[in-house]
């Protein structure tokens, strides 16, 4: 069998599309927390949310991750498998052995650096679309003839008109703000979230069986995406405020710059914010995205290995 497959990055689609589906709305939430002002709690910012913008409020900017994620998860999923069967091969001349430790290190960094390439400009439009309100109030322009409770307009009226107005403001370096953050975040980041979720597959497994059953993939699947969402959180509120930067005037000049503004204005305790949304986040998320990837995987699979009649 070749070490490279097409049926992963099919399955990542699907598990990708599942993932946003049920990880949106809680995302919002994060987002809010990081880059806003004033909710002071989860619970608050919930509240807040909902009371100034209904239901819908949770789900905005989800149209342009729906579309854009899908691909992206496709991506990140199948470089993981296919660079851990590559070195499989490499290493024990059978794309099909056991990874060791170093190889699930390896194609997680892989997959992190490609994921950055893709994912840059999804989580930027996703972010300035999600911290537009309907009424957003300019607390943080500092103008002076501007009297106090003026409301600014929208700035963006959807993904395609966001994307295209960083595009020109901006030039192609602007979709990749906070790239940097990003980086430091998800190579990390996806060590933490494939090597656990392969070796809690693996210990679940009884003996015998080749695969873990799906309560064992969807539990595999949570508990990695808490872990590695949790850990991720000083980075992600880092590379959310690069993002979400920028909208009308720019604020911070890059990483560091934004780390020291962040935790000369606001302590230390800024770099955990939304850590309880995040850890909460990524379990049902992290889960239905493992699980549709699973189960799509092994449905493909077990198409290909059906003789044509």
């Amino acid at each position: 069998m070749s070490s490279f497959q097409l049926d992963d990055f099919v399955a990542g689609w699907i598990g990708g599309i599942t993932s946003v589906m049920v990880g949106h709305p809680l995302d919002t939430v994060k987002t809010r927390l990081q880059v806003g002002k004033g909710y002071g709690s989860t619970l608050n910012c919930i509240c807040t949310v909902y009371r100034n913008e209904s239901v819908a409020g949770f789900f905005k900017g989800m149209s342009f991750p729906l579309a854009s994620i899908a691909f992206y998860n496709s991506v990140v999923f199948g470089v993981f498998s296919n660079t851990q069967r590559l070195i499989s091969q490499h290493r024990y001349e059978n794309p099909n052995h056991a990874p060791a430790l170093s190889d699930l290190v390896v194609a997680s960094m892989v997959a992190g650096l490609i994921s950055v390439g893709i994912g840059g400009p999804v989580d930027l439009v996703k972010i300035r679309l999600q911290m537009q309100t309907q009424s957003q109030l300019a607390e943080n322009i500092t103008v002076g003839h501007r009297p106090l409770g003026f409301y600014e307009q929208p700035a963006y009226r959807g993904p395609v008109h966001c994307l295209s107005t960083i595009l020109q403001r901006e030039g192609f370096t602007g979709i990749y703000r906070g790239a940097n953050a990003m980086l430091l975040r998800d190579v990390p980041g996806y060590c933490l979230y494939f090597i656990p979720y392969t070796f809690l597959c693996q210990w679940s497994t009884p003996d015998g069986r080749s695969t873990a059953n799906a309560y064992s993939v969807w539990m595999a699947g949570g508990i990695a995406g808490a872990i590695s969402w949790g850990t991720a959180t000083p980075m992600d509120v880092v590379k959310s405020r690069l993002q979400a930067d920028g909208v009308h005037f720019k604020k911070y000049k890059g990483v560091a710059d934004c780390i020291s503004q962040s935790y000369q204005n606001e302590g230390l305790k800024v770099f955990f914010r939304g850590i309880t949304v995040n850890a909460v986040r990524g379990f049902p998320t992290s889960a239905a995205m493992f699980l549709a990837y699973e189960l799509s995987l092994r449905a493909i699979r077990r198409n290909h290995a059906e003789p044509n009649p």
